[in-house]
């Protein structure tokens, strides 16, 4: 798989979670509650705490990998489902409710991808090799003369 193709779902959980936290943000400063005159943190006090989730959790997607990847996707999924619960669970306003249920399904699609495709996304650093290890890859021949030259025998692999 070519470089890009393989970045393209790492940037789609990315933007996908940071729109489900923008939208879950946005969701929970809406006033809910005309009657009472009371915001979305106030009717439903996780909005904030599981936008924040989200907001970490774009640092964990692109530090981790492969199976803990695949762990983050799955408590991931769960909070989008969480959210697109209580969005549409809870009586409110519905422009409140529709973004909370909104941010839901953004997250919970950024966690189907992640379950699905994160252990192929790369890593933190996978494309980046120390200056050593490229040039012992550049020339395996060569490596073969330098260890002549030092007395060792190549051919001798423990």
């Amino acid at each position: 798989m070519s470089e890009p193709r393989a970045r393209r779902p790492l940037w789609i959980v990315v933007l996908l979670l940071l729109g489900g936290a923008a939208a879950l943000w946005g969701s929970s400063s809406l006033v809910w509650d005309a009657s009472a005159d009371r915001r979305g943190d106030e009717v439903v006090p996780a909005l904030g705490p599981l936008a924040l989730l989200c907001l970490a959790a774009i640092a964990a997607v692109v530090a981790l990998g492969g199976r803990l990847r695949r762990a983050l996707g799955v408590l991931v999924a769960a909070a989008g489902g969480t959210a697109a619960f209580l969005g549409l669970s809870t009586a409110g306003a519905p422009a409140g409710r529709g973004l909370a249920a909104l941010a839901g399904a953004l997250v919970l699609g950024a966690g189907a991808v992640l379950v699905v495709r994160g252990p192929a996304m790369p890593g933190l650093g996978g494309g980046y090799r120390t200056p050593g290890a490229a040039r012992r890859a550049a020339d395996p021949e060569r490596e073969l003369w330098n260890a002549l030259e030092r007395g060792d025998d190549p051919t001798d692999r423990d």
